[in-house]
């Protein structure tokens, strides 16, 4: 596609090399390495710390769920807190959102036992075909990144539109993985009639225009890192999708580029962190953003998360997605132009997570 610098056939085969392993960043820790290799050290960013600086201006907004069906009044003030997240930051926290913790424990514990099972086993399911039902490997653009390798490894699997057959999911989490998705689904849901309220339309407006037709959640796995500053866990990027419901481990790691600074967005107990994507910033014309993240490599680990697309991915479908009819006047035109979310996933699996944004490609 010509949007990446080239890979040097010597670096081509390193990667190549790597990903026939089949065994992942997993695979060179369980080797007993001391020094990671050339192929996964970024340059060292000037902001690589955070800046939180004691700045209560600059904490992650918590919204409690709580009472959310319980009389307008109290719907209102969520609509309303979730609203100003969603302009200013496009990252929030929910609290009280309905999915019981032991659900939270057994999904993070479901992802460790994936990764963590006999690799032999494990192998047997690595793949870069993304249509597969599950699709396991590290680094989904390794071979079109120009940018360092992440020091992570990823399972995926889908729920929507799609259901898996409960047998072509790994045994080891099965159970977990499916309950898990219908649990993130019912929260998305809830979590779309709010947006769409939040932009003054019917509740129902973006579930109606498909918003909620796909969900594929990732199960994610940081091992521990023995030089965390030369590396990154998931480098600089915002999300190919309309929403992310991101569930992650007590270990930290996790930070939202706000205001041109590195913001840490520490674990909270039983919380959930709910971020827009580019396409949510793409159909409401810029005024709910899509904020650009990162995960830092951690000495301690391994770190868990697991991050729910609400996304129909690569699977092609004709529907067309632009600015929100509704929220267009002739003192708020169209920035975009119409695009389907295969069309965009694939521009941005090719771009890979390089640090630029695959929303300006799309710009009118």
């Amino acid at each position: 596609m010509g949007i990446t610098r080239k890979l040097e056939s010597e670096e081509l085969s390193e990667r190549k090399a790597f990903d026939d392993t089949k065994a992942g960043v997993k695979g060179l820790v369980d080797a007993g390495i001391t020094k990671i290799p050339p192929l996964f050290h970024h340059p060292l960013d000037q902001s690589v710390q955070a800046s939180n600086l004691g700045n209560t201006n600059h904490v992650v907004p918590v919204i409690d769920l709580a009472g959310v069906d319980k009389g307008p009044g109290k719907r209102q003030e969520i609509v309303e807190r979730v609203r100003e997240a969603s302009e200013t930051w496009g990252f929030f926290q929910v609290v009280n959102h309905g999915i019981p913790l032991h659900v939270l424990d057994e999904i993070i514990d479901g992802v460790r036992k994936f990764h963590e099972q006999d690799l032999e086993v494990k192998k047997e399911l690595y793949t870069r075909d993304q249509m597969k039902p599950i699709v396991y490997n590290s680094n989904f653009d390794l071979y079109s990144s120009s940018t360092a390798l992440n020091w992570r490894d990823t399972f995926m699997y889908c729920i929507a539109p799609n259901p898996p057959k409960p047998e072509d999911l790994p045994q080891v989490c099965r159970d977990i993985l499916l309950e898990y998705g219908k649990h993130i689904m019912k929260l998305g849901i809830l979590l779309f009639e709010l947006l769409s309220e939040a932009l003054g339309l019917n509740p129902n407006h973006l579930k109606d225009m498909g918003c909620t037709e796909g969900l594929i959640p990732l199960g994610h796995y940081y091992p521990a890192c023995p030089e965390p500053d030369l590396t990154l866990g998931t480098s600089k990027h915002s999300d190919n999708n309309f929403l992310t419901i991101l569930l992650q481990d007590h270990i930290g790691g996790l930070q939202a580029l706000y205001d041109n600074t590195w913001i840490n967005i520490p674990p909270v107990p039983g919380a959930l962190i709910v971020n827009m994507g580019d396409l949510m910033q793409l159909i409401t014309n810029d005024k709910f953003k899509s904020l650009e993240h990162r995960v830092l490599a951690n000495l301690e680990g391994p770190r868990i998360s697991v991050a729910s697309f609400f996304c129909t991915g690569l699977k092609a479908t004709p529907k067309l997605y632009g600015p929100i009819k509704e929220l267009l006047s002739e003192d708020n035109p169209p920035k975009y132009r119409e695009t389907t979310v295969a069309e965009y996933c694939a521009y941005f699996n090719a771009k890979g997570l390089d640090g630029t944004s695959a929303l300006t490609h799309f710009r009118i």
